[in-house]
């Protein structure tokens, strides 16, 4: 309880300021004259001017306030390392039950968690979560703070100002200073570059503790799962390696230093670097047997997509033609055969066969080298038309071997309306056509097909009586296509709403150059937000579930939900930051979640040396409480003021002086009997001095 006076005078203060004036002047003229009862009649005028002022006494009534203490735990990834996370629960326990024997503390316990951004990488954010947990405490009443810590923070302010307040910061740290550990880390890598164009990456091994030695460490390097290299890596030193990216879009390379026996964790000794691959121009050579009706269709669209660079020819006068005109005055360009064939055919990556036969333009010899092409990796179409069934047909040459069907040299000249096949349905290149939803589907009739028999590979589209009209399939490491009806071109030409002879054709052409979007086995993982979602895309049936190896090694199995035709989706709680692994059947695909290579395994070996700095600042200090295997917790004590916060077994926080208003009494002085007694005592007394 505060005791203290105020005054509430009865006039403004610029009144009672004029009738002080004229009272001390009156004051001074008594006591200058000398005049007996002078000091009497002074007192009683100040007993008067006193009155006016209306002294008031208050009573306060104050609650003491609590100090807020703020116990800070690191719940991050590092903290599973060895005993960690058992040492952090025992001192919690220790702590929060120790802080509950003072009454003054109030304790605000709060978890940091592995978090940050691809941009700064920081993982362990304890600094952050300290000052969420004090933002509505004014810092008069910030107790001080503890925090249960392996030590690799990462957003350790530069000085104990830009806490925001003045009281000791505690840190107890768990792990042993013994600790041992390698990892790998990627120093600089390319984020873009062209498939089979060299590319260069840089990394470092690193050892941190006292076993760190100077030994060559085996680095085995992944390319999208698959093992490529195997390099030698000294310890501290900077090492290179050259690659080539095999494919478009995204290439994750992953590096694996060895492992020690006697290291705290294998985590760090793997590092990613995510290059996404770009395809030069795609090379097409387009060869027209003839001009017909449909010849532009092709080249107009492959003239329309940036990422092909077309060469085009069309036989316009075969060799048997005898007209006549002399050789000097014809102004046809010779077919380059032996150079586009032979030369040159490995610098494509499609050779598209336009309603071509054999007229003695290319050499059987050359059909060989063509099916070697695709047998080595290549890519051929085969848009057929009334030819491909009879006598000079391309199936009638070497192509034979590698072509998916044959045709029985029937020609189906009835009007039908192409549709998918259950396969196509699930298919890449054909699902989800524009129209293909309607039944019969909403495009437009073809008039000719070419009847084949025992189709083999993919049959993705069908002509009349179910018949086979697009047949997708692999030979040797290459692909093939064959497209049997030269009526597509009413599509492009908008004959009765045309169809989507865009998106099919296009589709057909990016799958046959392998397109890894258009393959129709393919598993893909990918980070949204805190899931990881697994996409697999098969043209069979339930693929069954998926298995996901967490970047701590644990293995979880993910049930697999159908979302479309040819589509399945699972998703699993990405409760760890890194490099996770899926895999489905024979196919695998890993997915990076958070920044690529956190901070947060980088420097996994506790340690006490980041927080020193800043919280000997503060008047806290750090130590570590399992040093000889068994959890010691240091004593809690209150302190006062600026005196010393930690000692051999026990750590100080400091406890407030702020205090909370409940209630206030007022007592005015001159009121009542009490003030006009005081008056007339006042008068009196002067009366009495001068009646004498």
């Amino acid at each position: 309880m505060n005791w203290s006076i105020d005054f509430a005078p009865f006039f403004s203060w610029t009144v009672i300021a004029i009738i002080a004036v004229l009272a001390a002047l009156l004051a001074l003229s008594l006591v200058a004259a000398r005049l007996r009862g002078a000091l009497v009649r002074v007192l009683a005028v100040a007993a008067l001017l006193l009155a006016l002022l209306n002294p008031v006494l208050l009573r306060e009534q104050r609650d003491p306030l609590k100090s807020v203490v703020a116990l800070v735990v690191d719940d991050s990834q590092s903290q599973s390392i060895g005993n960690r996370r058992a040492e952090t629960a025992a001192t919690v326990e220790a702590l929060k039950s120790s802080l509950a024997r003072f009454p003054e503390f109030e304790v605000r316990t709060v978890e940091a968690r592995s978090g940050g951004s691809a941009d700064d990488g920081a993982t362990t954010a304890l600094f952050g979560a300290l000052n969420g947990a004090l933002r509505d405490v004014p810092p008069s009443r910030v107790g001080g703070a503890i925090m249960v810590t392996d030590g690799q923070v990462h957003d350790i302010p530069a000085n104990s100002g830009a806490l925001g307040f003045d009281a000791p910061v505690h840190a107890l740290v768990t792990g042993r200073a013994d600790e041992f550990d390698r990892r790998i880390e990627v120093l600089t890598s390319p984020r873009f570059g062209l498939v089979n164009e060299e590319q260069r990456l840089t990394y470092r091994v690193l050892e941190d503790g006292p076993r760190a030695s100077r030994n060559p460490v085996e680095v085995r390097v992944f390319l999208n799962g698959d093992l490529v290299s195997r390099e030698q890596a000294v310890p501290g030193e900077t090492a290179t390696w050259a690659f080539h990216l095999p494919r478009a879009g995204k290439n994750i390379i992953e590096l694996s230093a060895a492992q020690d026996g006697q290291e705290i964790t294998p985590v760090n000794n793997r590092a990613i670097a995510v290059v996404d691959g770009i395809r030069e121009n795609l090379r097409v050579l387009l060869v027209s047997g003839e001009p017909h009706a449909g010849e532009r269709t092709w080249r107009n669209l492959l003239k329309s997509d940036a990422a092909v660079d077309l060469v085009h020819f069309t036989i316009l006068r075969p060799p048997e033609k005898q007209d006549g005109t002399p050789i000097d005055e014809l102004s046809l360009i010779a077919f380059p055969t032996r150079e586009l064939f032979v030369e040159k055919i490995d610098d494509f990556d499609l050779i598209i066969f336009d309603r071509y036969q054999r007229r003695g333009v290319l050499p059987a010899l050359y059909f060989d080298y063509i099916a070697q092409y695709v047998e080595k990796g290549g890519a051929l179409l085969i848009a057929s038309g009334p030819e491909y069934a009879g006598n000079d047909s391309v199936a009638q040459t070497s192509l034979s071997s590698i072509l998916p069907a044959l045709p029985t040299g029937t020609i189906d000249a009835e009007a039908f309306r192409p549709a998918l096949s259950d396969l196509g349905k699930k298919h890449p290149v054909t699902r989800d056509l524009p129209g293909s939803q309607a039944n019969p589907p909403d495009w437009s009739e073809w008039f000719r097909s070419i009847d084949v028999e025992n189709p083999r590979g993919e049959t993705v589209m069908t002509g009349p009586n179910n018949k086979p009209l697009l047949v997708l399939d692999r030979a040797g490491q290459g692909r093939i296509a064959l497209l049997l009806s030269d009526h597509g071109w009413l599509w492009s030409r908008g004959f009765e709403s045309g169809g989507p002879h865009v998106a099919l054709f296009r589709r057909l052409a990016h799958w046959l150059m392998k397109e890894p979007e258009l393959e129709e086995e393919a598993l893909d993982a990918e980070a949204r937000g805190s899931d990881l979602a697994i996409t697999r895309q098969t043209i069979g049936g339930d693929p069954g579930p998926s298995t996901v190896v967490t970047p701590s090694g644990k293995a979880v199995q993910v049930p697999m939900r159908e979302i479309g035709a040819g589509r399945w989706e699972g998703t699993l709680k990405a409760e760890e930051l890194g490099l996770y692994q899926a895999a489905n059947g024979e196919l695998r695909a890993l997915a990076n979640v958070g920044p690529v290579n956190p901070r947060e395994f980088q420097e996994a070996v506790s340690t006490t040396a980041k927080l020193e700095p800043v919280l000997d600042q503060t008047r806290g200090g750090v130590r570590r409480i399992a040093e000889n295997g068994t959890v010691d917790v240091p004593r809690v004590v209150p302190v006062r003021g600026r005196g010393e916060a930690e000692g051999r077994d026990w750590i100080g926080l400091r406890t407030t002086d702020e205090t909370v208003l409940r209630g206030v009494e007022r007592t005015p002085l001159f009121a009542g009997f009490l003030g006009l007694a005081l008056l007339l005592l006042a008068l009196s007394t002067t009366w009495y001095r001068e009646g004498r």
